[in-house]
């Protein structure tokens, strides 16, 4: 099983966002007993709030459905338990690296990178857009998914 963990500062807009449009991808792909996707922030600010209702506008919008979740802070631990911990900013992979107390195995990335993007993921946190969002989770996530099959097909 191919174990995932989206993060992004507070866990209510792009790693939920994020982890909603992994888990359709991979459902499309009929590898779902394949996967473990979850989300997580780097800080404490939303713990125990549900997802933006501007990500599930935007997940409704496009008809992929919105797991359930409340937020929760990433923590060390995380790190063994992931294969892939995936941040949405420069900050993030910061925080996130910070918080695992290092990248010994080389776990940690930023989503765009995948899609052969330095970029940060947009944060609607502060724009409002979620369109952008979207569109740069999606591009993310499916790349992501090819990388994945490309590099792990003995693991599905």
């Amino acid at each position: 099983m191919i174990k995932i963990l989206f993060v992004c500062h507070g866990n209510i807009c792009r790693s939920t966002m994020a982890e909603s449009v992994m888990t359709y991808l991979v459902e499309q792909k009929h590898l779902k007993t394949s996967f473990l996707i979850s989300s997580a922030a780097t800080s404490r600010e939303e713990i125990g709030n549900s997802p933006h209702y501007g990500t599930v506008g935007k997940l409704k919008e496009m008809h992929i459905p919105l797991i359930p979740h409340r937020a929760v802070q990433m923590t060390a631990s995380d790190y063994n338990s992931y294969d892939y911990l995936i941040g949405m900013d420069t900050a993030n992979i910061r925080n996130m690296t910070r918080i695992a107390g290092g990248d010994k195995d080389g776990k940690i990335y930023k989503l765009l990178t995948f899609a052969d993007s330095e970029r940060d993921v947009a944060d609607p946190w502060y724009t409002g857009d979620f369109d952008t969002t979207y569109k740069d989770i999606l591009n993310g996530c499916t790349s992501f998914l090819q990388y994945i099959l490309k590099n792990n097909h003995e693991q599905l």
